[in-house]
């Protein structure tokens, strides 16, 4: 079930991997912690998927690490609420390329599925779809609005979303789709991934909205996903949402319903 892996497409992968991973770190957009997990993934995923599902994993790797470093002054506010900064750690790099990770070991049973790619590169058309939405929704013109009720809420609350937002997570989820289409060359796969991805987005902000865990800084008088400190140094204290749901296991739930929802999407 693995006799088309290859020693030498597995060096590859570990050559590759340790360049990309290595720098990322080098440039801050990875933790240490971040940069092990990248290249334990990446080694895996080109290993055994090949040029088609590097492709996928780089567009979302290299363009969501690019737009975490630009505009700095406006997003200085929105990282005083979430949880994590730009520089992602091992979790963050799980939450986002896990599934894809699990879907490429599945390609060793199922070699001749076209399945696997896809529900893959729906998970990363989700993660890219949910990072564009965060790193270029800060710069809407208009507050943004909870998901749920419509209700005006602070930059980088969880669950709020703004009409640049959601068209920024749609452009992300398509570049995926767009990226793997030069592979697939198939209609259907563009629609599915793209589809997909754009609403594991959505599932994110209603889970940020609704049952994700949030903290309050009686200091600063805001809402936050930061604990035990937040931005100011003071303790936070828990407000509402269920304690396990934090950002990493949102953002893992969020690319997981987009492989699903590709899955029955196809079949």
């Amino acid at each position: 079930m693995w006799d088309n892996i290859s020693a030498v497409q597995l060096g590859y992968g570990v050559l590759f991997s340790l360049v990309i991973s290595g720098t990322a770190w080098w440039m801050n957009a990875l933790k240490f912690s971040g940069a092990w997990a990248a290249f334990v993934l990446g080694t895996l995923i080109f290993g055994i998927g090949g040029w088609s599902w590097s492709a996928v994993l780089l567009t979302f790797f290299i363009t969501s690490s690019i737009l975490s470093h630009l505009f700095g002054g406006k997003k200085q506010k929105v990282e005083a609420q979430i949880e994590k900064g730009s520089r992602r750690d091992w979790a963050q790099v799980l939450a986002n390329g896990g599934v894809a990770l699990f879907c490429v070991l599945l390609r060793g049973w199922f070699p001749n599925s076209p399945l696997p790619f896809l529900a893959a590169s729906a998970s990363l058309a989700a993660a890219n779809a949910d990072t564009w939405a965060t790193e270029l929704g800060v710069l809407s013109p208009k507050p943004p609005r909870l998901i749920t009720t419509g209700k005006i809420v602070d930059r980088g609350v969880s669950g709020g979303v703004s009409i640049l937002g959601l068209l920024a997570a749609l452009a992300g989820s398509i570049l995926i789709a767009t990226t793997g289409w030069f592979f697939e060359n198939n209609l259907a796969y563009f629609l599915i991934v793209a589809l997909s991805g754009f609403g594991g987005s959505l599932i994110d902000s209603l889970l940020g909205a609704s049952l994700q865990v949030v903290y309050f800084c009686p200091h600063c008088e805001k809402e936050t996903e930061k604990h035990p400190l937040h931005s100011c140094g003071q303790r936070t204290m828990y407000q509402r949402g269920w304690k396990w749901l934090n950002n990493d296991v949102v953002n893992l739930a969020c690319t997981m319903f987009a492989a699903i929802f590709a899955l029955i999407l196809a079949l």
